[in-house]
C-alpha cells in the first residue's frame, strides 16, 4: 500500500494541521498523550470506514475497511463492530438547557425586551415563578433541587426581594466540567460537520461563514469582539424564542437543529522574513 498522498489529501494537510492546532494544545494541556490520541484515531477510523463508507446492499468486509483507512485487517478486524457512536446528552445538561431555554424564551418568563424575569421562588396564583418554570420542563426533580443546585453553581442568584434571578454565566457553562465539556464536542461537532458536508457534497447544504478583518489595532479588535457579543447574543435570543414557540405545536421526531455563533481575536505578529539560504545549499 502507498503512503503517497492524493493531490486531495495533500491540499487538506495545511487546513487541517490548523484546525488541529488548539485541539492539540488542549490535549497536552488535559494529558492526552499522542500515544493514547494515535488510539482513539484507530478506532475512529474504523468505526467511520465500518458505517460512513458502506456500500448499499454490499457487507462491508476488512479488507475494504483496512484499505480505507490504511490500518492493518487484523487491527480492523479486533475493533470492528463497537457500533455507531451516539451521543448521549448528560442528564443535568439536558435538564439545565431546557428549563434556561423555557426562562429566556417563553413570553410569561420574559420582560418586552425578551430579558429572563427576575422570579419568585413560588407563587400561589398563576403568576410565573421559578416553581412553575421548572415544572414546565421536569416533574422528575423538585424546583427547591434546582435551585439548590443553580445557586451552588453560579448559574442564578437571589435579588434583594428574594427572587431568582438568572445569571450570565448560566448561558455559558464555564470550568471544565461535564456540561462545558459535552457543549465543546456538540458545538465543535457540528461546526466541522456542516463545513465537511458542504466540501464533500455535491453543493454547499449548510450556511457557514465569516467576517473577519486582518491587520487591525487592539483597540479596534477589543471594540467589534464587544459589538459582534452584542449582535450574536440578539440574534441568539431571537432564534430560541422563535424555534421555543415553533417546538409547541411540533409534533416531534429524530431530527435535530443547532444554530450557533462563534467571535474570536487574537494577536498575529507578522510573519519573519525568511532568510536568504547559503550559496551553497
Amino acid at each position: 500500500m502507498s503512503d503517497a498522498a492524493s493531490p486531495q489529501a495533500a491540499a487538506l494537510h495545511a487546513p487541517v494541521a490548523r484546525l488541529l492546532r488548539p485541539l492539540v494544545r488542549l490535549f497536552v494541556a488535559r494529558g492526552i498523550t499522542f500515544p493514547a490520541l494515535t488510539n482513539l484515531l484507530r478506532e475512529l477510523y474504523v468505526n467511520v470506514a465500518e458505517y460512513d463508507f458502506a456500500l448499499t446492499g454490499k457487507e462491508q468486509t476488512d479488507s475494504r475497511v483496512s484499505l480505507l483507512t490504511g490500518i492493518h485487517r487484523k487491527e480492523v478486524r479486533r475493533l470492528r463492530g463497537a457500533g455507531a457512536p451516539v451521543s448521549q446528552v448528560p442528564g443535568v445538561v439536558s435538564r439545565t438547557s431546557r428549563i434556561i431555554a423555557r426562562w429566556v424564551a417563553a413570553p410569561e418568563f420574559t420582560d418586552g425586551q425578551g430579558r429572563p424575569l427576575p422570579l419568585p421562588r413560588a407563587s400561589e396564583d398563576e403568576a410565573p415563578s421559578f416553581e412553575s418554570l421548572v415544572a414546565g420542563v421536569t416533574r422528575d426533580v423538585r424546583p427547591r433541587a434546582v435551585l439548590d443546585e443553580w445557586l451552588d453553581r453560579g448559574l442564578a442568584a437571589l435579588d434583594e426581594h428574594g427572587r431568582v434571578v438568572l445569571c450570565e454565566a448560566a448561558y455559558l457553562p464555564r470550568g471544565g466540567g461535564e456540561p462545558q465539556l459535552y457543549y465543546f464536542g456538540r458545538n465543535l461537532h457540528d461546526h466541522v460537520a456542516a463545513a465537511v458536508e458542504n466540501i464533500v457534497g455535491e453543493e454547499p447544504r449548510f450556511l457557514e461563514r465569516a467576517v473577519h478583518y486582518d491587520g487591525l489595532s487592539q483597540a479596534l479588535a477589543e471594540r467589534l469582539e464587544a459589538r459582534a457579543r452584542e449582535i450574536a447574543m440578539d440574534a441568539l435570543r431571537q432564534a430560541n424564542a422563535e424555534a421555543h414557540e415553533a417546538c409547541i405545536g411540533d409534533p416531534g421526531g429524530s431530527h435535530r437543529w443547532n444554530f450557533g455563533i462563534y467571535v474570536y481575536r487574537e494577536d498575529t505578529p507578522p510573519a519573519s522574513t525568511p532568510s536568504a539560504p547559503p550559496a551553497d545549499a
